[in-house]
């Protein structure tokens, strides 16, 4: 049954109904247009449309229907229904009889599919969040378990200079960060409601759409109907965020189709991962690396496609737009596949730690130490560059490395060479003197890794994202690398769980929670002006939509803050939502450069698991303590201080 059958005489062919009919493609949206006709149904209701008995027998009747989707979703297919929209609107009606006619007062299916789409992108995006997230730690596991393993460098495919495996990793670790980065961005673009916008002036009724978007989870309404019912760029900026992400993505799996090449050697994929030949028994292919590179293509193609549907399109909506979803359901199903396949991926891979030091050793990757050891001798660089040019073309022609040349056939080339070059050409002293922040030391692995594992771990920006990569590649470097991804990570899973800087809307909230475990002793009391006043500096956590968790950061001077009001609803314990929102505020603190995080506690050993070491409370500010009132429920002496050190080079400068 068509919905807009009465301007019509004749019905739509068959075949232009196979051809025009979206159903097979946005049943994905079922719930969401549910989700969206239940809002839609109570701003009815609060314009008179609809009668609260109404509303209750309409909701009512929705609910049972998303309960049926979620059950079986592919029941769904069985329709002969133009879209997902007219599905639901259909088995409304027969749900409820002339009610369900009702429902699409004032809407349009233009704001509906276009709210619909949001929904969708918005709770897709939590997923390929956690599955970035996910990636990312395995890279980091990676990277820890061979942060010691040496490695050839390349620019060009030549080996260039030796570095770790380790390193390899985190280049990546870094890449994905950006990733979650650009998705964070799109989500929150993709934040705004269009629903109320009607085909394309805006609903005749007088609804509240700010509260209509703020009950759908939206954080505002969107400001321009037109603009809102053809709006696509929220597909874009998804299909280009998992463009780039897919491109990473390729550049691993190429990366490790070399490593593991025969040629090179270097790794073996785990049997989970590869596959064998109907022909040659002796084969093991990367084949999970080989579709990783491929897909990526697909996953370009469906970008591509939707930038060109989109390219030449009047305002507003049109029916091109239906193309809309194909390509991106697929693109984000591939490219969340492809995530959860590089874990395995990174999970199983051996490293031949004898062989990728053995490659590491020749093609003379230790020729810049040698130009280095020559500008310490006081010869200019281009000069020095130019003298082991020199040796190189000479080693090469013996048929050995640089360091199996005598003093004597070294000084042939420059009489600065001296008996301590030697120190400076092994693989050891390549490694090490990459030394600085973003280097390859082991020194720098050791020091990061050991910060890793006693939970000291220094932050990163967390909302925006805007990672400092950390440079060149030391073995030292790498360890102060980890401990700050590590940190990210948390950071980052914090924000997957919802974790977010609170809003004006969420203060009766915030209050509910800090009176309630105030009442109980567990916190000190805040009014709901002093809330107010300092709801820039709370974070909540949500689930579902719902408050359930908030902290607040209190700052006391420069480089020093205090984490506060850190209270989880009992409904919502033993989630880590708490673990996420303290999480969530060290990052932020390390954000505005503080470089010390207080904690006035009595449960010591829950932050001990964050990171936070036990302190003298005597050595706190008098205005500390001062703050700091004392519940009647506690016995004062069981309140300890804690300290986290968000800048540790910071505070030893």
């Amino acid at each position: 049954m068509a919905l807009w059958g009465g301007r019509f005489k004749e019905q739509a062919s068959v075949q232009f109904k196979k051809f025009n009919d979206s159903l097979p493609v946005d049943y994905r949206m079922a719930v969401q247009d549910i989700v969206g006709s239940i809002a839609w149904a109570e701003a009815l209701t609060t314009v008179d449309v609809l009668s609260q008995a109404e509303f209750q027998e309409l909701k009512a009747a929705l609910l049972e229907l998303k309960a049926s989707v979620e059950e079986n979703p592919k029941q769904i297919l069985a329709s002969d229904a133009e879209d997902i929209h007219s599905w639901v609107e259909i088995n409304l009606i027969e749900k409820t009889g002339d009610l369900g006619k009702k429902l699409h007062t004032g809407r349009s299916r233009n704001d509906q599919v276009a709210t619909d789409l949001k929904l969708w992108c918005k709770e897709t995006g939590s997923d390929l969040l956690y599955a970035l997230v996910n990636l990312q730690q395995a890279m980091l596991d990676l990277a820890e378990r061979e942060r010691n393993t040496v490695l050839p460098g390349y620019t060009h495919l030549q080996r260039a200079q030796p570095i770790t495996f380790g390193h390899w990793c985190l280049a990546y670790v870094e890449m994905f960060n950006r990733d979650i980065g650009r998705l964070k961005d799109a989500l929150y673009r993709a934040d705004t409601s269009p629903l109320g916008s009607g085909a394309l002036a805006g609903t005749a009724y007088p609804i509240d759409r700010e509260k209509l978007a703020h009950n759908l989870g939206f954080r505002s309404a969107t400001l321009n109907s037109l603009d809102a019912v053809s709006d696509r760029d929220h597909v874009i900026e998804l299909l280009s965020t998992a463009s780039i992400s897919m491109m990473h993505l390729s550049r691993f799996a190429e990366d490790l189709v070399f490593y593991n090449s025969g040629e090179a050697g270097f790794v073996e994929m785990s049997d989970l991962v590869s596959s064998g030949s109907s022909l040659m028994p002796q084969k093991k292919n990367p084949d999970a690396c080989e579709l990783l590179r491929g897909k990526a293509g697909r996953v370009m193609g469906s970008l591509t496609g939707m930038m060109m549907t989109m390219k030449a399109l009047p305002l507003a909506y049109n029916k091109d737009m239906q193309e809309d979803k194909e390509g991106l359901f697929d693109a984000l199903d591939t490219w969340q596949e492809c995530m959860q396949m590089a874990v395995l991926v990174a999970e199983g891979l051996t490293v031949n730690r004898a062989r990728t030091l053995a490659a590491a050793q020749q093609g003379y990757a230790n020729s810049t130490e040698l130009a280095d050891y020559l500008v310490s001798k006081d010869i200019p660089f281009r000069e020095a560059h130019h003298i082991v040019g020199e040796v190189v073309l000479a080693a090469i022609d013996a048929g050995h490395a640089l360091e199996d040349f005598s003093i004597a056939q070294l000084q042939k080339f420059s009489d600065r060479i001296e008996q301590d070059v030697y120190q400076h050409l092994s693989i050891e002293s390549c490694l090490d003197k990459r030394g600085a922040i973003g280097g390859t030391s082991r020194q720098q692995v050791e020091k990061a890794l050991a910060e890793v594992q006693s939970g000291n771990l220094l932050s990163d920006n967390q909302d925006t994202l805007n990672t400092q990569v950390l440079g060149a590649p030391s073995k030292t470097q790498i360890n102060m690398t980890l401990k700050q991804v590590k940190q990210r990570l948390n950071a980052q899973r914090a924000a997957a769980m919802s974790v977010r800087r609170a809003r004006m809307s969420d203060i009766d909230s915030i209050s509910a929670l800090v009176d309630y475990w105030a009442d109980l002793g567990e916190i000190l009391p805040r009014s709901r002006d002093n809330i107010i006043h300092d709801v820039q500096n709370f974070v909540v956590a949500e689930v579902d939509g719902v408050v359930v968790g908030c902290a607040s950061l209190y700052i006391y001077q420069t480089g020093l803050a205090e984490i506060r009001s850190v209270v989880i609803d009992k409904s919502a314990h033993g989630q880590g939502q708490g673990q996420a929102l303290v999480q969530y505020l060290l990052e932020f603190a390390h954000q505005i450069q503080l470089q010390k995080i207080i904690v006035l506690t009595y449960i010591p050993q829950y932050f001990e698991q964050l990171g936070f070491n036990l302190i003298d409370k005597n050595s706190l500010a008098d205005n500390i303590i001062e703050d700091s009132e004392q519940s009647p429920h506690k016995d004062p002496a069981d309140e300890v201080a804690m300290e986290y050190i968000v800048n540790r080079c910071a505070e030893e400068a």
